[in-house]
């Protein structure tokens, strides 16, 4: 008998630290979270939502959903600016000041107070990237690499700001403007597509335009032109 209890106490000894083991090992396996963001989508765009009332379904999106579980329950914002900076902040766009559609030239973007989804992952151990579109605002203190985000590469603007310069409406008026068109240009002119990596070494290079370079990298890969949208992945 004394045997007995003797091989059970060791097997409760054994089945103890494997159940330490595996805890530990689950706690240690993050799991990896995707987030797909489109534009001016409607609640029925997607067919796990709008039950196929589109006359097409969506299935690879829709096995996320199916596999996970899909939030049935929420607000959205009126604007691009608004809904991305809502999540990615947490914030309501009053609250985070950005409540309408960013444009070239505009000094009001990511605050400096504000939160990141990013810095939150980051701190649990997480690698963090963003690619394509950012819209929260086109400054150097604006970009996701400032704001948690290990690596960008995307454009700062919708597609729309990109086109006008191809556009002769745009260019009369820029033509037109105090100082011709490279005057407006300087002052108002999109960014290209923007590539930055975040960075531990204070880079105090001052852009005129676009503000100190700060803790990350910079690279403008070029305008994001009507012929580039054909091929462009935002990766």
């Amino acid at each position: 008998m004394k045997v007995n209890c003797t091989i059970w106490r060791r097997m409760l000894l054994a089945l103890a630290a494997l159940l330490l083991v595996n805890t530990a090992q689950a706690q240690d396996e993050k799991p990896n979270i995707l987030v797909i963001w489109g534009d001016d989508i409607g609640w029925q765009n997607v067919s796990a939502y709008g039950m196929g009332t589109m006359g097409y379904t969506t299935p690879n999106i829709d096995q996320i959903g199916n596999e996970g579980i899909r939030f049935t329950d929420h607000y959205a914002q009126p604007s691009c600016t608004a809904g991305r900076a809502a999540f990615m902040t947490g914030q309501y766009p009053i609250r985070s000041g950005m409540t309408t559609v960013g444009q070239p030239g505009d000094l009001l973007g990511w605050q400096p107070a504000s939160p990141s989804i990013a810095e939150v992952l980051k701190a649990h151990g997480y690698a963090t990237g963003h690619f394509g579109k950012s819209h929260l605002g086109d400054r150097n203190e604006h970009l996701p690499t400032n704001h948690g985000f290990d690596e960008f590469f995307g454009n700062l603007y919708h597609l729309n700001v990109s086109e006008e310069e191809e556009q002769r409406d745009y260019q009369n008026f820029a033509n037109n403007y105090p100082g011709g068109a490279e005057a407006y240009a300087k002052k108002f002119g999109a960014r290209g597509v923007i590539h930055s990596f975040a960075t531990d070494k204070n880079d105090r290079t001052v852009d005129e335009r676009f503000g100190r370079v700060g803790k990350q990298t910079i690279t403008d890969t070029g305008q994001l032109t009507q012929e580039r949208m054909k091929d462009f992945d935002g990766g």
